[in-house]
């Protein structure tokens, strides 16, 4: 197996895999154990425990009990392998018909159920970061339904876009904050940060004064309540100012009417 096989992707088999396209089976050998869904349930659980550093096709393969190279039987490589991961854990997108109220309880109830995948499976923040994912099903579902919750606001098509990317990455800012503070230890970070403001107040006096007036006492606040708060607001004043742009068009006579 030539050393970068695990890493390496064909695009065309990426998507075929993760749509279901075409005849994913292994066409010759013994009769397959398993199925493409099984074989990323396996990486997820990986994944779940240990995060996607530790994930690769020889402990996944030796989770399911088979050799590396029957694995790629089922799976080209470990990019496919994250991609049908990721659409896996991503499943079907909340029900937004069934939220009242129009678009802005309902996109809310998308950034909220968006945020309950990134918590249970914090590795897709990296999985669907920096990295060129093909997206499969479920991933465009998610936009799909972010996009139809902003339809009747009656914003261009790219804006309808723009904002749900706007909510989606707030979600994942935030979502990657928690898990950093968790990681380095509140507490200690909290001393250390403390100490050098002090030691330099003189030097960035505003934020020395809103430290003194509890700018990072812990609150029990929910950070996405204010994000979204701030988010949907700006989103809610472009609804309006397009609304109006409307109106005052249809009120403007045209240079052929008296």
């Amino acid at each position: 197996m030539p050393a970068n096989k695990e890493n390496s992707r064909d695009p065309g088999a990426s998507l075929a895999l993760l749509w279901g396209e075409g005849d994913s089976r292994p066409r010759r050998g013994p009769k397959p154990k398993f199925t493409p869904a099984q074989v990323a349930l396996g990486g997820v659980e990986i994944a779940d425990a240990e995060g996607l550093e530790s994930l690769s096709m020889q402990r996944v393969a030796e989770l399911l009990g088979v050799t590396t190279m029957a694995l790629y039987r089922y799976v080209p490589g470990k990019p496919d392998l994250i991609d049908l991961m990721v659409d896996t854990v991503l499943s079907d997108p909340p029900d937004l018909d069934r939220v009242p109220d129009g678009w802005r309880p309902r996109l809310e109830a998308w950034a909220r159920a968006c945020r309950h995948v990134y918590r249970a499976h914090p590795w897709i923040l990296t999985a669907t970061g920096l990295r060129r994912h093909a997206m499969g099903p479920h991933q465009v579902a998610w936009l799909d339904a972010a996009l139809a919750a902003l339809e009747p606001t009656g914003l261009s098509a790219r804006h309808r876009h723009d904002a749900a990317i706007l909510v989606l990455s707030l979600v994942r800012n935030l979502t990657q904050e928690a898990l950093d503070a968790t990681e380095a230890g509140d507490e200690e970070w909290n001393r250390l940060t403390t100490h050098q403001l002090t030691a330099h107040a003189d030097r960035f006096p505003a934020l020395t004064r809103a430290v003194a007036e509890g700018a990072f006492t812990p609150t029990d606040d929910d950070p996405l309540t204010f994000g979204l708060t701030c988010v949907l607001d700006g989103i809610q004043g472009l609804v309006e100012r397009a609304d109006r742009e409307q109106r005052l068009v249809r009120r403007t006579p045209t240079p052929h009417e008296d």
